[in-house]
Parts: structure tokens; C-alpha cells; sequence
């Protein structure tokens, strides 16, 4: 390579870099703060020592969807403007002793060199194992939908399983609903603003940061996709201990529950006094 070209390649990609990490505190940010809009933001931003122009955060935050990620991912039924219902937190007061009777499902955002990319992922609640997950470029609602049909496909639950997420727009779609419903599957949502209510799906995905996400620096989405799929198929699900699961892996936990009865009736679910 010429001096001239080594030099044009450096120019090239430094500002890609460069945003890359404004972009990756700015997720941070609007994680922990999901009402901030981009002025409240760049004043993190420059809290955090970036001298960063207000248009910037601007842009970036339009191009990563951010913006629109505030305004709806915790849409309520009474909003007349639009038509996506929310459900109640049924798993709050959810007794799960057995398998496919709880499913917890959440969104998270995973960095390359010089983009983000969007994980789904459903786990069932019983054995914290992931039963479908899907990566995506984009935040629409087929990335969950992706992993939701990965989950029905492998684990074939029975009419009556819960199902619960956040009230994001995502889950609370037409299509994404009409699924559930389509298999029997009860919908359960967070309370507004409140992660704590999907506290274990939260606690996969600080597993996954720190696990997995955070020791790597992907190229791209094909490598992201085969790291995180070795990881969760392979590491977290089949050799991960749980101290919940008595320090077994998911997988080892699973082989020793016995069988339900029947997959044919309807599970009959226990929710205690609130």
C-alpha cells in the first residue's frame, strides 16, 4: 500500500471509530435514562468529559432509532393514537415449578467496530435457559418475532404458557401478538418504566455483556452471530452453572425434571395472594 493510500484508509475509518464510541455511550445513557431526549443526553455526554455538539447526538440517536425507541417502546392502551394494547403483569404472582409454563423475553443492543446490532432473545423461566434468540440490524418487530418462533418451534408448549415481556413496541405489535394468541399463550408485560418486573431476563443479558459481548470486538454481524450463537447454545446453556439451578448448567437442570403428564391439556397455573 502507497503512503498516500495508507493514509486515506486512516482518515476513512478513525471517524467511523470515533462515533462508534459516542454511539456506545449514548446507548448507555438512553438504557439508564429511557425518557432522556437528545439535549438531556449530550449533557451526559459532556458530564462524562465529551466535548460532543448537541446536533451530533442528534443524528446519531435519529440513525440508531433511539429517538423513536423513547416514544414507543412504553406505549399505553389509553394513548388513543394509537392501536397496540399493553397486558397486565401476570407473572408477578406466577408460581413456576415446572418448564414452558413462564417465558421471559427481552431486546438488547450488541456493538461492532462501527455499528450496533439488536439481540432478542426468550428464555424460559423455570431453567433460565435460552430457548430462541435472533440478531438483527434493525428493531422492528420480526427480530423478536424471529426468536419467539424459535422457542415454539423447540419447545411446542402447551395452551396456557405466560408469556412476558416489556411494553415495547415490539412485543406489543399486531403480529407479534396474533403469534402468542395463535399457540394459546397468555401475554404478560412489565409495569411502565419498570425493569425490575423482568428482573431475569435483565440478569441474562448482564451475563451476556460480560460474558461474552464485552471480551470481543466483532467485525461484523456474520461474527457476532456465530460468537453469540457458540455462546448461548453451547457455554451458557449446556455448561454456565446457576447458583439458582443448585450450580448446574440450564441443560443439566432440564434432564432432571421429570416429564409433564400431558401436553395436551391445558397446565393449570397457581398465582399466589398479592
Amino acid at each position: 500500500m502507497s503512503r498516500a493510500g495508507y493514509y486515506r484508509r486512516l482518515a476513512d475509518h478513525a471517524p467511523a471509530e470515533h462515533d462508534i464510541e459516542l454511539r456506545d455511550r449514548i446507548q448507555r445513557i438512553t438504557l439508564a435514562h429511557r425518557r432522556y431526549g437528545y439535549r438531556r443526553v449530550t449533557a451526559g455526554l459532556r458530564r462524562q468529559g465529551l466535548a460532543v455538539n448537541h446536533k451530533k447526538v442528534l443524528r446519531l440517536m435519529r440513525e440508531d432509532n433511539l429517538l423513536a425507541l423513547q416514544q414507543r417502546r412504553f406505549a399505553l392502551t389509553t394513548d388513543s393514537s394509537h392501536f397496540l394494547p399493553v397486558y397486565p403483569n401476570l407473572a408477578a404472582h406466577l408460581k413456576v415449578d415446572g418448564l414452558d409454563q413462564l417465558w421471559q423475553a427481552d431486546i438488547t443492543y450488541i456493538r461492532l467496530r462501527e455499528r450496533f446490532v439488536y439481540l432478542a432473545v426468550v428464555l424460559d423461566s423455570h431453567s433460565r435457559r435460552v430457548i430462541g434468540w435472533r440478531l438483527g440490524e434493525t428493531l422492528e418487530a420480526e427480530l423478536a418475532i424471529g426468536a419467539l418462533r424459535q422457542a415454539l418451534q423447540l419447545r411446542k408448549p402447551a395452551p396456557g404458557l405466560v408469556h412476558h415481556s416489556d411494553q415495547g413496541v415490539q412485543y406489543a405489535s399486531r403480529s407479534y401478538v396474533e403469534l402468542l394468541e395463535s399457540h394459546g399463550t397468555v401475554i404478560s408485560m412489565s409495569r411502565r418504566g419498570n425493569p425490575y418486573d423482568n428482573a431475569r431476563a435483565e440478569s441474562f443479558m448482564k451475563t451476556l455483556k460480560s460474558e461474552e459481548v464485552e471480551l470481543r470486538r466483532y467485525r461484523d454481524l456474520a461474527e457476532a452471530q456465530a460468537s453469540i450463537g457458540e455462546f448461548l447454545d453451547e457455554v451458557y446453556n449446556q455448561r454456565r452453572l446457576h447458583s439458582a439451578l443448585g450450580y448446574r448448567s440450564p441443560a443439566e437442570f432440564e434432564a432432571t425434571l421429570q416429564p409433564p403428564a400431558s401436553k395436551a391439556r391445558n397446565p393449570q397455573y397457581e398465582f399466589s395472594k398479592a
